[in-house]
């Protein structure tokens, strides 16, 4: 019995045993899989994009919050000239207006009382040409002297300037003899403002204006700027602005003007950029992100942003050895600025890193 249990034992020692030795053979044949580098398919390296490592002057980007405005320096408001009663609006906000194009008219006296002043002075003009050239005639017949015809070439010069005076004013006016006042555009715009209706009586003394037209061609974006960052703002500075309603879409514009004025109440600076708006994207209004790039004389090692891969708390790149062969690498990041990433450490300058479609790489190195 004793003798047929140590058979029984020995036939399950050598059965682990061999288990043991498959298993280790196993564990090697995988370490040395795991040993083997990681290379590049062809197909996969067609689509990726190279960066180089570079040296670089650190630069930060700086945000700012602001507003789209108008370019004040581009708006007509349309005061009345005369009173009246508004009649024939048609013009509405929004609407593009060319210069010229009549918006309304105002029905009223005071355009009467112009039309009617021009046609008294050109008959006082007719009736003063006529005196003059019959002085003339009576100083040639020895009938009146010189001090005559001198006063009533005085008399035909003042009827010259009233009349004038009143095609002047009738100009100003519109030029209408029949009494009517019409509205029109100065400039090529937007129509921005409307106050008033029609039937609505109104004079020249009235605060508001009629109409607001704005060339919206180009616009300002009005930023404030904390005590902080005054310093690090400059006129003719080159600013990058984005919108909540285009997230995709960068427009870029330049610092136009810092007030250098901080507001007591709210310990901000005004800062004005001003942006081209060919296609009239931007509208007044619209909330936006002003960002400036701060550049220092300090450098560092740089490359794309799109090449960091995060992942425990950390930062990497894969670097490309060889044609195919990568490497992961962890690096340190200092800051990213856009489509620049600046590193403390973990590449050097000519090395070449992946910069698009990283993490596909990255997940294959770990898996």
């Amino acid at each position: 019995m004793n003798y047929l249990l140590k058979k029984h034992c020995l036939k399950c020692m050598a059965a682990a045993l061999l288990l043991i030795s498959i298993s280790s053979c196993h564990s090697d044949e995988n370490t040395e899989q795991a040993r083997q580098p990681y290379t590049l398919s062809d197909s996969l390296k067609r689509i990726l994009d190279i960066d180089t490592v570079k040296i670089r002057n650190i630069t930060y980007a700086i945000k700012f919050n602001g507003v789209v405005d108008f370019n004040t320096d581009k708006v007509s408001n349309i005061f009345p000239l005369v009173s009246g009663v508004v009649q024939n609006i048609h013009a509405m906000p929004g609407d593009f207006v060319k210069t010229g194009e009549v918006l309304g008219m105002v029905k009223s006296s005071e355009m009467a009382n112009y039309s009617s002043s021009l046609s008294s002075s050109e008959a006082a003009v007719r009736l003063a040409k006529k005196q003059l050239e019959q002085q003339q005639d009576l100083y040639k017949s020895g009938m009146a002297s010189k001090v005559d015809i001198t006063a009533a070439e005085v008399n035909y010069e003042q009827a010259v300037a009233a009349k004038t005076a009143a095609q002047r004013v009738l100009m100003v006016n519109g030029n209408n003899t029949g009494g009517d006042y019409f509205i029109k555009s100065p400039i090529d715009g937007f129509l921005v403002q409307k106050n008033v209706t029609n039937g609505m009586a109104i004079r020249p003394d009235n605060s508001a204006p009629m109409f607001t037209v704005s060339n919206l061609k180009n616009v300002w974006v009005e930023a404030n700027v904390y005590e902080e960052n005054v310093s690090k703002v400059h006129e003719g500075d080159e600013a990058d602005i984005s919108t909540i309603s285009y997230p995709d879409k960068i427009f870029k514009g330049k610092v136009n003007r810092l007030m250098n004025v901080i507001d007591p109440n709210t310990k901000v600076m005004k800062m004005r950029v001003i942006i081209d708006n060919p296609d009239f994207m931007l509208k007044p209004q619209m909330f936006a992100t002003v960002t400036i790039n701060n550049t220092e004389n300090d450098k560092a090692i740089s490359v794309a942003s799109s090449a960091l891969i995060f992942d425990h708390s950390q930062y990497y790149v894969v670097v490309l050895k060889g044609d195919k062969n990568v490497e992961l690498r962890q690096v340190e990041v200092i800051s990213t600025n856009g489509k620049t990433a600046f590193i403390k450490n973990g590449v050097n300058v000519g090395e070449r890193v992946i910069a698009s479609k990283a993490i596909l790489v990255y997940g294959s190195l770990n898996s």
